[in-house]
C-alpha cells in the first residue's frame, strides 16, 4: 500500500482538493477514492478509445468502397490507431509520378482530438519524419472538426503539398529536385519492410518500371549497335570505292629503275653515234 500512499499525496490535490469529501480520513481509505478515481478514468479512457477503433474501422470501410483518387490509406495490422498513406503527386506539378509515403497517428478519443501526421518519402516539401503544422492535425486542436475524416485529411494534405505555403516542417526546395525526388520516391519507398507489406501494388508497380527501363536500355543499346555497325560499313563502302582510284595514281607514280637506266644508256648511245664515224 506504501505506493498507493505516495501516489495519493502527489496527487492530492488533483483528485481529493479542499472541497472532496475524503478529506480528514484516513490514508486507506483516501487511497481506495483515489483507486476509485483511476478505475474511473480508465473506463472513460477504454469508452474513448472503443468509439475512436468503431469510427476508424468505419472510416477503412469507406475508404475500401469508395477509394479517394490519388490517396491510399491502410491501418497497421497491429495497431489501428496508426495508418499508412500512399500520395501520389499530380500530373502538371513537380510531384507528378511521385509516391509519397507517410503515417497518421490517431489519438485515442478520436475523432475528437486530431491525428499527428508525418512523411516517410524524401519529397522537397516537407521534412521527413517530422510532424507537418495543419489545420486539422495535433499542431492546431482547436480548429478541429471531429467530422473530417481520413480520406479528407489526407485530401487536404495533398492539396496544401502543391502549395508553397511554408509552414512548420516544410522545407523549400527547387522545381528540379522536387522532380529528381518524385522520380526516386517509389525506389525508396519500396525499400521499407512496412511500405512492402501494406502497399504490394505498389512493389509490382516498381517491379515493372525497372523493367520497363531495362528494355529501354536494351534497345537503346541494340539502336546504338546498329548505328555503329551501320557507320563501319559506309567507312568499308568508302575504301572500296577508293582503292581502284589510288592503285591508278599509284600506278602512275612509279616507275621501275632499270626502265630509266635503259633510257638513259639509250640516249647516250645515240649521241655518241657522230662522234664514232669521225
Amino acid at each position: 500500500m506504501a505506493w498507493l500512499h505516495a501516489a495519493f499525496r502527489k496527487n492530492e490535490e488533483e483528485w481529493v482538493g479542499v472541497s472532496s469529501p475524503v478529506v480528514g480520513r484516513s490514508k486507506n481509505s483516501c487511497c481506495i477514492f483515489y483507486l476509485l478515481q483511476c478505475t474511473q478514468r480508465q473506463i472513460q479512457f477504454s469508452m474513448a478509445e472503443k468509439a475512436c477503433v468503431k469510427r476508424l474501422q468505419k472510416e477503412y470501410r469507406a475508404l475500401c468502397k469508395e477509394p479517394v483518387s490519388h490517396v491510399v490509406a491502410r491501418p497497421s495490422p497491429n495497431d489501428i490507431l496508426e495508418w499508412h498513406y500512399v500520395l501520389q503527386g499530380s500530373q502538371g506539378t513537380p510531384f507528378a509520378g511521385g509516391y509519397y509515403y507517410g503515417k497518421i497517428k490517431f489519438p485515442s478519443d478520436y475523432p475528437f482530438k486530431p491525428p499527428g501526421i508525418s512523411m516517410t518519402t524524401p519529397n522537397g516539401r516537407f521534412m521527413t519524419q517530422k510532424k507537418i503544422c495543419l489545420s486539422m492535425s495535433d499542431f492546431h486542436p482547436e480548429s478541429w472538426n471531429p467530422m473530417w475524416s481520413v480520406s479528407s485529411i489526407l485530401t487536404g494534405l495533398l492539396s496544401f503539398m502543391m502549395d508553397n505555403s511554408p509552414t512548420t516542417g516544410s522545407v523549400n526546395t527547387t522545381v528540379a529536385e522536387k522532380q529528381r525526388l518524385a522520380k526516386a520516391s517509389l525506389a525508396f519507398n519500396c525499400k521499407n519492410p512496412t511500405f512492402r507489406k501494406l502497399f504490394p501494388e505498389y512493389v509490382e508497380k516498381y517491379g515493372e518500371q525497372r523493367l520497363s527501363e531495362q528494355l529501354v536500355i536494351e534497345e537503346q543499346a541494340v539502336v546504338a549497335k546498329h548505328e555503329e555497325n551501320s557507320e563501319e560499313g559506309k567507312k568499308d563502302e568508302l575504301k572500296r570505292v577508293e582503292t581502284p582510284k589510288d592503285v591508278k595514281e599509284d600506278k602512275k607514280q612509279s616507275f621501275p629503275v632499270w626502265m630509266v637506266f635503259l633510257l638513259v644508256s639509250f640516249v647516250g648511245l645515240v649521241m655518241a653515234l657522230p662522234l664514232m664515224q669521225l
